[in-house]
């Protein structure tokens, strides 16, 4: 949530500072200081302008509670990321996924969520990441795990099936394949793969802060394959121009199945790794419908 603030605030072109809202027992509390300045909201991320103008930025249930109240507050015009499960009235705009269904007047219907994926940042992770991930290798599978939640399960069984798969490509194509876990990938799935991928020379990257690999392999691979369970990721896979094949996991979720629906009518993803080739493909990403749409409702002129 909180790439998905900054990753808009960016791209309209504002400067930011970020405050989570926590549940407090029955409350929602935001540690806003007394001389209020727009912090980011939202389980994660809104942002101040300049000096003469500010807005907030909400995100996600809680973040819309928080945003629609300190907007009312303060007379500041609202964002909001996400469905709000809530009134629409105290939003200036609601950037909502196109699979939530959400209509209404002040509604932006997006196909992908709100990131921070931009040629110049991949540009600028390349460098770094491009010989640890490449290694001179001719093609590199790039590979997102996400992890359980409650709608899929990636737990060991589900690690043996995605190992099939993946030597499969391995096997086929002699890609070379690279393997990046998220916070919620549990260490057992991820000990599943390696034992069964490092004898195809497999590796894995993990990593914290300037270390996170992520960015790095969004950026050094040819072909990307990102586990189901997470928008943001399959969001940012499809904000590069590399082809991208959705790893089923073992659940369901008519609102993710919906969205790989739309990523698949629109030409950018493939259920399988069997028949995915190595072209480039057109970027798709939403993020800068949104970012122009906040300045075309609210009358934001750029600065710089």
């Amino acid at each position: 949530m909180r790439s998905q603030g900054r990753g808009l605030a960016e791209r309209a072109g504002f400067s930011w500072e970020f405050q989570p809202v926590l549940a407090n027992r029955r409350k929602l509390v935001s540690r806003l200081p007394v001389r209020f300045w727009p912090y980011s909201l939202g389980l994660f991320a809104p942002f101040s302008l300049s000096s003469a103008t500010r807005l907030i930025i909400s995100v996600g249930g809680k973040g819309a509670v928080a945003g629609a109240a300190l907007g009312r507050a303060h007379g500041l015009p609202v964002v909001q990321i996400q469905h709000p499960r809530a009134k629409l009235s105290p939003f200036a705009l609601v950037v909502a996924s196109a699979h939530d269904r959400l209509e209404g007047a002040n509604v932006l219907s997006v196909r992908t969520a709100m990131h921070d994926v931009t040629p110049a940042r991949l540009a600028q992770a390349a460098g770094p990441w491009r010989e640890r991930i490449r290694a001179g290798a001719e093609k590199v599978l790039g590979v997102l795990l996400g992890g359980s939640n409650g709608r899929y399960r990636l737990e060991e069984p589900e690690a043996v099936a995605l190992s099939e798969e993946l030597a499969g490509f391995i096997r086929l194509t002699g890609a070379r394949c690279v393997l990046t876990p998220s916070r919620r990938t549990s260490r057992q799935a991820l000990v599943v793969l390696q034992e069964r991928l490092a004898p195809l020379g497999a590796v894995v990257l993990e990593g914290e802060g300037d270390e996170n690999p992520y960015m790095g392999l969004l950026a050094c691979s040819d072909v990307l394959a990102v586990t189901q369970d997470s928008v943001s990721m399959m969001s940012e896979a499809v904000a590069t121009d590399r082809p991208v094949a959705i790893l089923p996991l073992k659940g369901r979720s008519s609102r993710l199945e919906h969205f790989v629906t739309i990523l698949e009518k629109a030409g950018r993803v493939q259920s399988s790794l069997r028949n995915i080739s190595f072209m480039p493909c057109e970027r798709l990403d939403d993020t800068s419908l949104a970012a122009d749409e906040i300045h075309h409702r609210i009358q934001f002129s750029r600065e710089g």
